[in-house]
């Protein structure tokens, strides 16, 4: 095995070098191969025939049996690695540290302090000539002592260490997420299984263990891992649209395009192929080559590959739009969206789906709104220190500009700029995009364990503002462990499984026949893991039941499998979500043909044109006939929540074949073997998880396949319908009859009309599920707009899974297709799950506001004492160093404190925000603005008349290079402990009065309100000139804690005063409004987030940007300390769709 390893990177540079030595072992060489898979069609017909003569012939070649497959030797699989290749793509080179510290270092307001500390620190090492220091004023005089003017390098240099540090904080954790990634990329990669035959043994083997000669079994909602030809195929159908960009499919058969390539979805049918190429020599693999080659353009290629992916997005759009019922995107809404539809499903399709949610749409508008008011004040603040020190020297003064005393000027104009940038720095809340990184990333952790697997870190919070979950019924709402309980055989309705005896042998062997030969192959019943266990159900679980009810009749399908195997069925019409049946047709021993079919009872019902009596022989079955069974059986059936299979057959001649593609004429004139009632039980967990949505003001409705009756007694059963209540339960057809206008368009109007009482939807397609969703979520009635999820299994779940806010696809039962369209993948099909994921979204969007809550505060006190300080001073009573540090560090700290708090069910007794919520409520804002008053009281106070309060010198209007005085550092002091209390406050939002509730179990909380008041000690007592603190005396800094309490019991006292009185309070960080979304046709959270962004692009806030990335990252190091590795395993948005590209982190989009 210590050869694999290194066999990948062996193979990769030069594989035409390799090939020749080896070719010798078998038939086809790689070259041979690669041009082979180019070939499409009868083109790739006539190659194979030319070559080889047919595919057994290729099959010969390349040293496989199409039957038994390989031998699963391991030294025969390593030497076909060596030759052809491992099914492996080699990603793309990681970004080294050195480039990602030089990527950090280009922000904007990183320069800015860098210039402003650099001229600062070369001034400080120039000294004018001594005599005449008195002519440039009063410099540095004062309480100065030896060696402090010399000191004056010491914060100039402090700017710059901290400007280091964070340089080399982002880099660091810029080059962790990437590793994060990796990791979670190939945790993907190994979970991936495809099944292929080897021994004659069907295995399921990871995806990269898959080599060429291997032979696989293709099957409905499958993502092809390999290239390979078809050997045997029913009605085997591809979406090839990944690679050629036409959305049709494509029907493959081994006699006229046996061509299936890797990266395509298999829409339906199934079948057998041989694989020829793998990894880098399949077709996928060789366009990642492509895209991977050039690595050092990767920013040009990005930005040329969205276009291209956009124009080729659009055409395939269209073209969707064309392909009728199973197409990937349904026919649009009719409305007045035109082109912009077009836009916005152009973004949706492409891979990496929503880049952004609800949550971070508002908080990029908030925090430009904020960023506007930071860049005003500090302009202000520097203006203001600069016009008054020119009045005071140079106009009530009187002196005259000295050029020796040019430098020293220059001094003083550098200290008002870097006191300026530290106003600005303060005023944006840059530890926003770490707090939502390091919640999101937490919950997404957490959520792994509650069997929620998220794809897209965003799905997350958005599922938090859910107000609406659509859900499929089978294995979702029930077991998925489907029994035969009733059925209708010989003119008599069976209530438990008949004994075999009852049974004329007829019947019973038609039965047994028509269910083993009808039914994938790849079905079976195996024997129980555990003595006493279940039998354990393999693939399809309706054909699982019908398959055990052979069993239960004493017989077994296995042996009639035996004797007709799959490669001697003649015709198969593979299960659809259009036909809704199955049929396979087998040769007769006397040359004619039998047909068995088996469906939906009501549609197979209506093909059929006898039925089988008590003594097994033939009798007329007319419509009047047909409608008795459906009123005696089917219905009470249904009503007892049982899915009814209508099983039958036909027999053709010998004397003439029928043209099998004329499918309705197939199958029809079919007679009636049996009707089965299947149950499928409710999951016994499920009513009460439902309680618990509808108790949040989460509507759930149930979208289906079966029966009405069978649906609406599976919804009373799980609670989705109360008796009493004004529901609707409509079938697909009378749905698309209320909501399409006389030329067959649908109206959003007539869809608002039916959608808001809708409770089921049954015997629905895929692209009802998807106009419902659609509809929904374009829909403006109603207080606020509707947030949809949306849970699905099957391939043609994928368009409604897509279009939803938030897609759950089944991790067990779920296709391929419907994972890669979802957000999060259920790793356990239960229903149980989407509750929690609601419950971690909700503590996402809390965590989000109680960290704003704190954020905010600080910055409101930061941001008017940096600036009336300086106006009334000349001097911030917070200096850079320290700004800073309670800027860069504490909230950052803060960020993870208040980010990583655990949910409760209390978060489920309120209804959802919706999209149109604004961030930060009244409430929150009383807080803000209240605490805001206490603190702005206290720091005036201490900054104005300190020095008589606590009888120490004034260290107001200090000269320039002044020692730290006592009285500032006081201030600082008492500003870094009310800090620490508030943020005891900040954990409850919705005006609670215990804020210690829960404390204790969140252990992050505790050690970083700790360890923040001990560096904040030994920050005053030792920090010295570069933190511009002199040390404090004990009785001080009990005075300083004293203050920081008073927080708390000024947090009752704002508590106590009523939200709803204070009417002149305004919210902040809304949605974007009804004005604004009319322009944007209401429709996406996306659109929410280009409002904002286009104010970005503007440019009229450059260094917002900066800011965000400086701060964001800023000892992320403590996320490493105090939470494992794994904790930003998902910090790529798209980690699971899109592994080829580069991991942006998740705050740029800030």
């Amino acid at each position: 095995m210590g050869d694999m390893a290194n066999s990948s990177i062996e193979f990769h540079p030069k594989p035409q070098q390799r090939e020749a030595p080896h070719a010798g072992g078998f038939g086809c060489t790689l070259a041979e191969l690669r041009a082979l898979m180019e070939l499409r069609g009868a083109e790739a017909l006539q190659k194979i025939q030319e070559a080889y003569g047919d595919v057994s012939g290729l099959c010969r070649r390349l040293k496989t049996s199409p039957t038994e497959g390989l031998a699963d030797n391991a030294n025969d699989l390593e030497k076909r690695r060596q030759i052809y290749g491992q099914n492996f793509i080699p990603p793309k080179q990681p970004k080294t540290f050195l480039q990602l510290v030089w990527e950090a270092l280009q922000d904007v307001t990183l320069i800015i302090l860098e210039v402003a500390a650099i001229v600062s620190l070369g001034l400080s090492f120039y000294a004018p000539p001594g005599e005449e220091s008195e002519a440039c004023g009063n410099v540095s005089g004062g309480a100065e002592d030896e060696g402090e003017a010399e000191a004056g390098w010491i914060e100039g240099a402090a700017i710059l260490l901290s400007v280091i540090c964070v340089v080399l904080v982002t880099a660091f954790n810029d080059w962790s997420k990437e590793k994060q990634f990796r990791g979670l990329q190939s945790r993907i990669e190994q979970e991936q299984k495809f099944t292929v035959i080897r021994n004659g043994q069907l295995l399921q083997v990871p995806v990269a263990a898959l080599v060429v000669g291997d032979i696989a079994q293709v099957k409905y909602g499958d993502l092809l891992p390999a290239d390979g030809v078809l050997i045997q195929g029913n009605d085997l159908k591809i979406d090839e649209s990944s690679l050629t960009g036409e959305s049709d499919h494509v029907r493959k058969s081994a006699d006229k395009d046996p061509m299936l390539l890797s990266g395509t979805h298999v829409m339906e049918g199934s079948g057998r192929m041989v694989v020829t190429a793998v990894g880098v020599n399949s077709q996928t693999g060789i366009i990642f080559t492509l895209l991977g080659a050039g690595g050092e353009e990767e920013e040009k290629k990005d930005k040329k590959g969205k276009q291209q992916d956009g124009a080729m997005d659009s055409s395939q759009t269209r073209a969707k739009k064309q392909d009728g019922a199973v197409a990937m995107e349904m026919q649009p809404l009719k409305s007045a969206e035109g082109g912009e539809m077009e836009e916005r499903e152009k973004k949706k399709a492409n891979v990496p789906k929503k880049e952004k949610s609800v949550l971070q749409g508002k908080l990029t508008k908030l925090a430009v709104q904020i960023g506007k008011a930071g860049l005003v004040m500090s302009a202000i603040t520097v203006i203001i220190l600069v016009l008054y020190f020119v009045i005071e020297t140079f106009v009530v003064e009187g002196r005259v500009w000295l050029a020796e005393c040019t430098p020293v000027y220059v001094q003083y104009f550098v200290k008002f700029f870097i006191i300026g940038v530290t106003v600005l720095v303060v005023a944006v809340p840059e530890g926003l995009p770490l707090a939502v990184t390091i919640s999101l990333a937490y919950s997404v952790k957490k959520m792994m364990k509650d069997n929620n697997l998220v794809r897209h870190l965003d799905a997350c919070e958005t599922m938090g503002n859910a107000t609406a979950i659509c859900s499929d019924k089978t294995g979702t709402l029930t077991t998925n462990r489907m029994t035969v309980v009733q059925s209708y055989l010989g003119d008599t309705h069976y209530k438990e499984i008949p004994s075999p005896s009852a049974l004329t042998p007829k019947i019973l062997d038609l039965l047994v026949h028509a269910i083993s030969i009808n039914s994938a192959y790849t079905t079976k019943i195996l024997p129980p893991e555990k003595e006493g266990a279940l039998p354990r159900q393999v693939g399809n679980k309706t054909e699982c039941a019908l398959l055990g009810f052979v069993l239960d009749l004493k017989r077994d399908f296995q042996p009639v499998r035996e004797q007709i195997p799959e490669d001697k069925l003649y015709k198969v019409y593979t299960f659809n979500s259009v036909r809704k049946s199955m049929s396979t047709v087998i040769c007769m021993p006397d040359g004619g043909f039998r047909l068995f079919s088996k469906g939906a009872s009501e549609i197979l019902l209506k093909k059929c044109t006898n039925i089988l009596n008590s003594n097994g022989e033939l009798r007329g079955f007319r419509p009047r006939d047909r409608d008795d069974m459906v009123k005696k059986i089917i219905e009470p059936m249904a009503c007892d929540g049982l899915r009814t299979i209508c099983i039958a057959y036909r027999d053709f001649p010998s004397s003439q074949e029928p043209d099998w593609d004329d499918e309705n004429e197939v199958v029809g004139d079919l007679t009636c073997i049996a009707v089965v009632g299947i149950e499928d039980p409710v999951r016994p967990e499920v009513p009460e998880a439902i309680r618990k949505c509808q108790r949040a003001g989460i509507t759930v409705r149930m979208v289906t396949g079966d029966n009405i009756n069978t649906a609406r007694a599976i919804a009373a059963k799980c609670g989705i319908i109360q008796p009493g209540e004004d529901f609707l339960c409509l079938e697909g057809k009378e749905f698309n009859r209320r909501i399409r206008n006389e030329k067959g368009e649908i109206e959003q109007e007539r869809l608002d009309k039916v959608w808001p009482k809708l409770r089921v939807l049954a015997r629905s397609s895929p692209t009802d599920k998807h106009t419902l969703v659609k509809g929904i979520i374009d829909s403006t009635t109603g207080e606020q707009r509707q947030v949809v999820a949306v849970t699905g299994d099957g391939t043609n779940d994928g368009p409604a899974l897509k279009k939803a806010d938030v897609g759950f696809a089944m991790g067990i039962a779920g296709t391929d297709v419907a994972k890669e369209a979802s957000d999060i993948i259920l790793t356990d099909d239960n229903f149980t799950s989407i509750v929690k994921a609601v419950m971690w979204g909700r503590n996402v969007y809390d965590s989000i506001s109680k960290f704003l809550q704190f954020q905010l505060t600080v910055n409101v006190v930061a941001v008017i004492v940096a600036f009336t300080g300086a106006c009334i001073t000349q001097d911030s009573p917070l200096k850079a160093v320290q700004m800073l540090w309670v800027n860069l560090i504490m909230d950052t700290f803060a960020s993870l404190a208040l980010a990583t708090e655990p949910p409760t069910e209390s978060l489920l007794l309120r209804k959802p925000y919706g999209r149109d919520k604004p961030l930060i409520s009244r409430t929150m804002m009383k807080n803000i603005l209240g605490h805001a008053v206490y603190q702005l009281t206290i720091i005036f106070t201490l900054l104005f008349v300190g020095e008589l309060l606590f009888d120490i010198d004034s260290g107001r209007n200090a000269p320039l290079h002044s020692p730290p005085s006592e009285h500032y550092t006081i201030i600082f002091n008492t500003f870094v402990m009310m800090q620490l209390f508030n943020e005891i406050n900040a954990r409850k939002i919705h005006g609670e009065r215990n804020v210690f509730d829960g404390i204790f179990s969140n252990p992050i909380f505790c050690t970083i309100v700790l360890g923040t008041f001990g560096i904040q000690i030994v920050i005053v007592q030792f920090g010295g000139k570069p933190f511009s603190c002199s040390p404090l005396s004990t009785e001080q800094w009990l005075w300083c804690l004293f203050v920081g309490v008073g927080e708390l019991v000024w947090g009752q006292v704002i508590a106590t005063i009523p939200t709803s009185q204070l009417k002149c309070l305004k919210e902040a960080g809304h949605g974007p409004g009804k004005d604004e979304m009319t322009d944007e046709e209401l429709a996406e959270g996306e659109e929410e987030i280009d409002h904002a962004e286009r104010e970005l692009r503007r440019g009229q806030i450059l260094w917002f940007r900066g800011l965000n990335r400086i701060q964001t990252q800023m000892f992320t190091m403590l996320i490493h300390i105090s939470v494992p590795p794994s904790l930003l395993l998902h910090a790529a948005p798209s980690a699971l769709s899109s592994p080829y590209k580069s991991p942006l982190n998740s705050h740029q989009a800030l």
